[in-house]
């Protein structure tokens, strides 16, 4: 593969199952006959660069389709690879039950550390052979999910849209385009809401199948495993959810209710539509174009410091970014990595709303880290687990505060206020989506109509402002869940960005007090990669572990202070 090339001149090549199992197996059969450490290196780092290689061409596939959902071409490669995935996963199954059991695996473990081993026997506590019909029907029902959200063809006074793009009338001043929108979103969702429920009823039965003809009781142990969640388990995320319900639900329900003041609305009569505006003149909206933001965005990176102005242009030259909403194109936002070539990608859609930016923030926060890590060895140390993932985008947010100016001009401030409010209003949100994840898998047999009632009682605990009457009857009577892809291709993620958060905030609270120290903290943590697991990260790079009890208000109770800082009133 030539390494320096455009990211549009990739081309889409799907991988080789038979060519594949050939050399897996040789490798395997290397491996075996390797008696010493140095023989045994030579195999493992063949059977690394091969590995690259498989990632890659499914990687490209995997962008290719949420790029265009509608190209049959493409849609073919995609059912091809969610065939392929999980036969691949058996093949690279033996290799790692040959390689834990190697001989030399104490030099190894010098090199690298027991957390390379740790991973692999992780991975194999994970799978056998036996749950692959699952595996494919999985991957073929959160595939369909997508082709039914990317589907979306929304018309709204005169235009038609996509999710994505009706997300600027559903945040506009004007509370009856507010309220309009939310109503053809609505019925977008109780068009296809049985059809959506069918598919996540399917993938909650297959993975239930499947953890038990592993031995587990449910598919929970399981489904934390495939997270590479080694340092903690569901009852300290459960702990965890109740130091948010006390330290996090009282703060966001103040900040809804000043919120309700500065719009004009008795708190009692706000509609959900009416928490999407966060002030009376508007929510902030980015100054420019796409084009534009992409150029400031430019500049705040040059001035960041030089790596990250360096990474930003190797970006845009490769065409790393693909950034606007337009129609077949899937909804939502990602970084990926394409390791032969050592590029991280960025997808969105963008939609002319605050949110644009966020994604020239949080994404390239996720990018900044894979460039920086991307070369680490062994490849499992380049990406670390998904809630430390997290942390190097939300950090990235509140390190771009200073540039807000070049993006929201006049309402850089009003954006910073509606920024920190808003992170810390998901908070409750992200551990509504988690409890009822918990919930679901604990209870598989659950009807669709028993899992929108158990959301709305989630909700009514941690969000108890929002209140969905007769216009938008789909999400009153519970379903607004299913609209979280989060929650049908990759359950039990969900708790990652608001643990993420609690430790971004003190990247925050340190860069008030230091902002270079800061940095070179933040660019130290970009550099581990996913050297560490979670916990064993955040002791590494000194940074308050959350699952402690306290340790929520302690990163909590510094951000009113700054909330208050701001005279909301003028906004």
């Amino acid at each position: 593969m030539q390494k320096d090339v455009k990211f549009n001149e990739i081309p889409l090549r799907v991988p080789n199952l038979k060519s594949i199992e050939g050399k897996v197996k040789a490798l395997i059969a290397e491996l075996k006959e390797a008696k010493d450490y140095a023989s045994g290196m030579k195999v493992i780092k063949k059977m690394n660069k091969l590995s690259d290689k498989i990632q890659t061409e499914s990687t490209v596939i995997s962008i290719r389709y949420s790029l265009n959902t509608t190209d049959p071409k493409i849609a073919k490669a995609q059912d091809k690879m969610d065939n392929m995935m999980p036969l691949l996963s058996a093949l690279f199954n033996e290799w790692n039950k040959v390689i834990v059991n190697v001989p030399f695996r104490a030099e190894i473990e010098k090199k690298w550390g027991k957390y390379y081993f740790q991973m692999i026997e992780n991975s194999l506590k994970a799978f056998d052979e036996k749950i692959i019909p699952e595996l494919i029907e999985i991957n073929k029902l959160s595939s369909q999910y997508d082709r039914v959200l990317g589907s979306a063809r929304i018309e709204f006074r005169g235009n038609v849209y996509n999710l994505s793009q009706m997300g600027k009338f559903t945040t506009d001043k004007d509370r009856e385009t507010r309220r309009l929108a939310s109503i053809e979103v609505d019925k977008f969702f109780q068009a296809h809401e049985q059809e959506i429920g069918d598919i996540y009823s399917k993938l909650v039965l297959l993975r239930d199948q499947a953890a038990k003809k592993l031995g587990y009781s449910d598919f929970t142990e399981l489904g934390y495993l495939n997270l590479g969640r080694v340092d903690y388990d569901d009852k300290k995320v459960a702990n965890y959810r109740v130091q948010i319900a006390e330290a996090v639900v009282p703060v966001a329900q103040k900040l809804y209710k000043k919120q309700a003041k500065r719009i004009g609305l008795s708190f009692n009569k706000m509609k959900p539509y009416d928490f999407n505006l966060s002030f009376l003149s508007g929510n902030p909206t980015p100054i420019g174009d796409p084009t534009y933001l992409v150029d400031q965005a430019t500049k705040m990176y040059d001035d960041m410091s030089k790596e990250s102005g360096e990474f930003f242009r190797f970006m845009k030259v490769h065409n790393l970014l693909d950034l606007v909403a337009r129609e077949g194109k899937a909804p939502g936002g990602y970084m990926t990595y394409l390791p032969v070539y050592h590029y991280p990608f960025i997808f969105s859609n963008f939609n002319g709303t605050q949110g644009d930016v966020n994604v020239l923030t949080h994404e390239v926060g996720h990018a900044f880290q894979g460039y920086l890590s991307g070369k680490i060895q062994p490849p499992e140390y380049r990406m670390p687990t998904l809630e430390s993932c997290e942390i190097h985008s939300m950090s990235m947010e509140f390190f771009a505060w200073p540039y807000m100016d070049l993006f929201f001009g006049k309402d850089a401030d009003k954006y910073r206020y509606a920024h920190l409010s808003d992170a810390i209003e998901f908070l409750p949100y992200g551990i509504s989506i988690d409890e009822f994840q918990h919930w679901v898998y604990k209870h598989p047999n659950a009807t669709h109509e028993e899992r929108c009632a158990i959301w709305l009682d989630i909700q009514s605990r941690y969000e108890p402002h929002k209140k969905y009457d007769d216009d938008t009857p789909c999400f009153k009577h519970g379903a607004a869940w299913i609209r979280q892809s989060h929650v049908f291709g990759s359950p039990f993620y969900y708790i990652d960005y608001t643990l993420a958060q609690v430790c971004a905030f003190q990247f925050l609270n340190e860069m008030n007090k230091n902002q270079p120290k800061a940095w070179k903290k933040y660019v130290k943590l970009c550099k581990c990669g996913g050297k560490y697991p979670f916990v064993s990260l955040l002791e590494h790079n000194h940074l308050r572990n959350p699952f402690l009890d306290g340790n929520v208000k302690k990163n909590i109770k510094p951000l009113i202070k700054i909330l208050n800082s701001f005279d909301d009133s003028k906004f």
